[in-house]
């Protein structure tokens, strides 16, 4: 059984149903989800998983969350290649951007990204969920 982390922050709640669904999607394909908020996640746990999905909202000028999420991310880096990994995250604003340069950074680290990441505006919606849910039996 593949055990997948799925690694969050959330300010809204937005992201953390992002990452519940994520993990519906994980266990519906059976594989087994393991769910961390970012303060209880760090790079010495990349090689307890299989896979992992890291989800954080677009914050200020398009950016990662830069208190605990993106310290936590960065921490990771060095795990990352040949990792199978997928990202997911919601915003109120902008374009996207933030995920366009997220996913940039992961495939220069050498991550494998096991299929497009999910955003939405805002809270999810029916489409961004399922999304999520074939975001994590992707993994699977």
């Amino acid at each position: 059984m593949s055990q997948i982390a799925i690694v969050y922050w959330s300010g809204t709640g937005n992201t953390e149903a992002m990452a519940a669904a994520v993990a519906e999607g994980v266990r519906d394909a059976g594989g087994e989800a393991v769910l961390f908020t970012a303060p209880d996640f760090d790079a010495a746990r990349m090689e307890e998983f299989d896979a992992v999905a890291f989800g954080c909202p677009s914050m200020g000028a398009e950016q990662l969350e830069e208190d605990s999420f993106e310290p936590m991310f960065l921490s990771c880096e060095a795990k990352l290649p040949g990792k199978r990994i997928a990202l997911f995250g919601s915003y109120g604003w902008g374009d996207g951007e933030w995920m366009r340069t997220w996913e940039q950074t992961c495939r220069e680290d050498g991550a494998v990204l096991a299929c497009a990441s999910v955003i939405c505006r805002e809270t999810p919606d029916d489409e961004a969920e399922a999304a999520c849910r074939a975001l994590g039996a992707a993994l699977v």
